[in-house]
């Protein structure tokens, strides 16, 4: 069971920014596609969190661009697999989300012009 949110809290946890491997998991995201959609899913703004902790331990949590998405249970998997290769990484966790859900606005500029809307 989830805990209840604070009030005030934000819906999206901020990620580890300053953390040495950020930058390389945030790359490791990006190699990732939704294979409907052809932009990868860090740009899509599927991935809302990535929290990496004193030992390497790597949790990201996503969403989905649907609930019923037919990759549903796969996608945690593939950004696992992108993710654990990297030179330090320990471990890492992939949770799903759908809260806040997803919408168009989460998309990088890249990912919308991409799609062609801008």
């Amino acid at each position: 069971m989830t805990e209840p949110m604070m009030e005030g809290a934000p819906l999206i946890a901020p990620s580890t920014t300053e953390h040495p491997l950020y930058e390389q998991v945030v790359d490791a995201c990006k190699s990732v596609y939704d294979p409907e959609i052809p932009v990868n899913i860090f740009d899509l703004g599927l991935i809302y969190t990535i929290e990496i902790n004193d030992q390497n331990e790597i949790r990201v949590i996503m969403t989905l661009t649907a609930p019923g998405c037919p990759v549903a249970g796969e996608m945690p998997g593939w950004v696992a697999d992108a993710i654990e290769p990297l030179p330090g990484v320990k471990q890492v966790d992939v949770e799903m989300t759908f809260q806040p859900q997803w919408g168009m606005d989460m998309m990088s500029d890249e990912a919308r012009l991409e799609l062609g809307f801008m």
